[in-house]
């Protein structure tokens, strides 16, 4: 029985996503993927017509785990804060680059994100920052700066602290051995101290 067109595009996918989860970006060749998928080396070409193209729609499957990962996450903490629900979906982020250190690096790569092979694969990640710009509205209703500015300072020392704790940098510079600490202060200083918005300015 011969394998539709759609059947294999999806094979060569799935392959790449394996072969970057076991041996990395630099493995991932179209003459690589073509070997272990079991077809000839220019059968790629036939549904990928760059090399980028191919990488662009691997890198789209990272993007759906990671949110898969993060609304399974948010689904579990139900009707808490929306403060622990960005403490969920940090944690699921900075979890999702340590363990799928192959996948991350793809994903945010700028060469890849700006391709014509994918159309609007930057797009992708608009979903889930709108998932984080809402909580970050729900968490500090009203005030300035605006909800998505505040989310794009709060996603990017998100994606500092998964970089460097994932080399290994900010457990030697801090001398933490759990992420925790770090993730509760950069919600702390994206959306004030928790301990004082408990508080209240009754209490002062």
């Amino acid at each position: 029985m011969t394998e539709t067109t759609s059947g294999l595009r999806a094979r060569l996918i799935e392959t790449g996503v394996e072969l970057l989860h076991s041996e990395g970006i630099p493995s991932l060749t179209l003459r690589e993927i073509a070997r272990r998928a079991g077809v000839s080396h220019g059968a790629p070409r036939r549904y990928f017509p760059t090399h980028l193209s191919l990488l662009s729609a691997i890198a789209r499957e990272g993007f759906a785990d990671l949110a898969e990962r993060v609304g399974a996450a948010l689904a579990a903490e139900g009707e808490t804060s929306p403060r622990d629900r960005l403490l969920a979906l940090g944690r699921v982020y900075v979890d999702f680059a340590r363990t799928h250190h192959g996948m991350f690096e793809l994903m945010f790569r700028h060469d890849l994100l700006e391709s014509g092979g994918e159309p609007g694969l930057r797009r992708t990640t608009l979903p889930l920052f709108d998932v984080l710009v809402d909580l970050v509205a729900r968490a500090r209703p009203g005030g300035e700066p605006a909800p998505a500015v505040v989310a794009g300072a709060l996603w990017a020392n998100l994606h500092g602290i998964a970089q460097l704790w994932r080399w290994g940098s900010l457990p030697l510079a801090t001398g933490c051995d759990d992420v925790e600490p770090l993730l509760r202060a950069a919600l702390d200083a994206h959306l004030g101290n928790e301990a004082a918005a408990e508080t209240g300015p009754e209490s002062r």
